[in-house]
């Protein structure tokens, strides 16, 4: 805290709205709320909460949303300033019981069930241009020291190299190809269901990552 920052960072943070199995998505009530909380506790110098943006939990129709977000946030940065961009992606897992940071995105869609559009895609390409379903790609945030900082403030969060092959993985593949294309970095976090981890928890837990977002990445 008391160390000079050598650039200012910036964070976009999306989350979904309900789908199949989950009618109530809890990063749809988090995103919803943060600038409010952030606005009440304050972030370190140095960092900002940018655009706060719920998706549709469907491909291509959370896809034309995300474009047009991660499109905006590149107009409106002064390449002049010392300024870093970071797109946190917020998705849910039913089955788990802890925060996981995914390190990484693999290029295959394979929805397990349709989409809140009626789409269910089977071992396509995420983005054709990439290649084949095997390619991977991974988040340049720094993982590791994410990790420790949250652990150390007592959050129970884990690494993760599976982030599914439905609409969170789609939607952090295309993030994480934007962001290396354009010099931003991007980043996906799962957390639980609400009757895992309450509210209250998780949005701390969120406010909490942004800090650590903002001194690691």
């Amino acid at each position: 805290m008391g160390s000079e920052r050598s650039k200012n960072v910036t964070i976009h943070v999306t989350g979904f709205k309900k789908f199949q199995g989950v009618p109530k998505n809890p990063t749809e009530i988090i995103v919803s709320k943060l600038k409010d909380y952030v606005s009440r506790i304050g972030l370190p110098a140095g960092v900002t909460l940018g655009s706060c943006t719920v998706l549709e939990a469907a491909g291509d129709g959370a896809l034309v949303a995300l474009r047009k977000i991660l499109e905006a946030s590149v107009s409106n940065l002064d390449i002049s300033s010392n300024e870093s961009v970071v797109w946190l992606h917020l998705g849910v897992n039913s089955r788990a019981q802890r925060f996981a940071i995914e390190l990484q995105a693999v290029n295959e869609a394979t929805f397990r069930y349709p989409d809140e559009l009626g789409w269910q895609p089977q071992r396509l390409p995420v983005v054709h241009e990439d290649g084949g379903i095997s390619r991977t790609r991974q988040t340049c945030c720094s993982v590791e020291a994410l990790l420790r900082f949250l652990k150390k403030r007592g959050y129970d969060v884990m690494l993760s190299k599976d982030a599914g092959r439905f609409v969170c993985n789609y939607v952090y593949y295309h993030s994480l190809q934007f962001a290396e294309q354009r010099g931003h970095k991007s980043l996906f976090v799962h957390v639980p269901l609400f009757s895992e981890i309450d509210e209250e928890i998780q949005i701390k837990f969120t406010a909490s990552l942004l800090e650590a977002i903002g001194s690691t990445c």
